[in-house]
């Protein structure tokens, strides 16, 4: 699907972020997310160095093993490139995310536990879609839905409204036509 033809420009910056889920051997699933940050010319921080051109500025990454109930029981985080000195001190405080859930409040449990100088702004953002990324590793395993509460995903994009047909034909118990929320 291509976009429309841009303007004339200059390429400067590429950030990659990707996510990969796994299904351990012992029941546990673990969900991988890496970011790198580039330029396409030399980049200079006053005070901190230079990097040529393509040499990451930011190289991340994170492992989250949660169980089948998306409770984190385990994370790993690696900084191998980073612009700062300190920033490799986030790093420790992302254990605070180990029993926290992967649903419905999930970035306010990341913001309350490495929100502002507690942690790093790019661990942050690749936490904030891991549940995501788990959410499609996980969705043939998970729980069946509660009879009496919609799966958390539902009001949540066009495609998830209560009132379209996606619903209607997926979770007919959760529909409503008139557009109003179970």
């Amino acid at each position: 699907m291509p976009l429309s033809l841009p303007a004339a420009r200059a390429h400067l910056h590429t950030r990659t972020a990707t996510y990969r889920g796994y299904r351990r051997d012992d029941g546990l699933w673990d969900i991988e997310a890496e970011l790198s940050d580039t330029k396409t010319m030399p980049f200079t921080i006053p005070h901190e160095g230079t990097w040529p051109a393509g040499q990451p500025i930011h190289g991340m990454a994170i492992r989250l093993t949660v169980d089948a109930d998306t409770v984190v029981q385990a994370i790993e985080v690696a900084m191998d490139h980073v612009p700062h000195g300190p920033c490799p001190k986030a790093a420790a405080p992302m254990q605070r995310m180990v029993g926290c859930r992967l649903n419905r409040g999930w970035r306010k449990a990341i913001e309350q536990h490495l929100g502002g100088i507690e942690g790093c702004a790019h661990l942050r953002e690749l936490l904030f879609n891991m549940a995501t990324a788990a959410f499609q590793t996980m969705a043939q395993s998970l729980a069946p839905v509660d009879s009496d509460h919609p799966p958390p995903h539902l009001g949540k994009c066009v495609a998830w409204d209560f009132s379209g047909p996606v619903v209607a034909k997926i979770y007919p118990r959760f529909h409503r036509p008139d557009g109003g929320q179970p």
